[in-house]
C-alpha cells in the first residue's frame, strides 16, 4: 500500500487553506492526537486478555476516530476488522488482528512524528 494510506493530512491541510495559519493548526491537531502515544493500544490489550471485549472495542473505537482525521486508512481498516471480531466474541481472530493494529498504529505514529519535524517543529516537545 501508498504512503498516502498509511498518513495524509494534504487534504485537512486543503480544506483548512494550505496556509501558514492551516498547517499550523493541522500540526496541532497531529500533535494531539498522537500525544497519547501506545497507550490507548496498551489498554485495549489488556481488555482483550482481561476478556473485556466491549472495552476493548470502545478503547479501539475512539482512536480509530481521533487518528482517522490524519488520512490513516491502513489503520482505520485494521482497527475496524479487530472491534468487529471482538464484537463477534471471535477470539481466535483477535491476536493476529491486534498484531495488525499495533503495527499500523506505529507506521502512523512514526509517519505523524516525520510529518510534525518537517511541517511544525514548534509543536515538538
Amino acid at each position: 500500500m501508498s504512503e498516502v494510506s498509511i498518513f495524509s493530512v494534504d487534504s485537512l491541510l486543503k480544506y483548512m487553506g494550505n496556509d501558514d495559519k492551516a498547517r499550523a493548526m493541522v500540526g496541532k491537531i497531529v500533535a494531539d492526537a498522537c500525544a497519547p502515544g501506545m497507550e490507548p493500544l496498551l489498554l485495549a490489550g489488556t481488555a482483550i486478555r482481561e476478556g473485556r471485549f466491549a472495552e476493548a472495542g470502545k478503547i479501539l473505537h475512539t482512536l480509530r476516530g481521533a487518528i482517522g482525521t490524519l488520512g490513516a486508512k491502513r489503520l482505520v481498516s485494521a482497527s475496524l476488522a479487530l472491534e468487529q471480531a471482538l464484537l463477534g466474541q471471535n477470539p481466535d481472530q483477535v491476536p493476529m488482528l491486534f498484531a495488525n493494529v499495533e503495527a499500523e498504529y506505529r507506521l502512523v505514529l512514526h509517519a505523524a512524528e516525520h510529518w510534525l519535524r518537517q511541517n511544525a517543529s514548534g509543536l515538538l516537545g
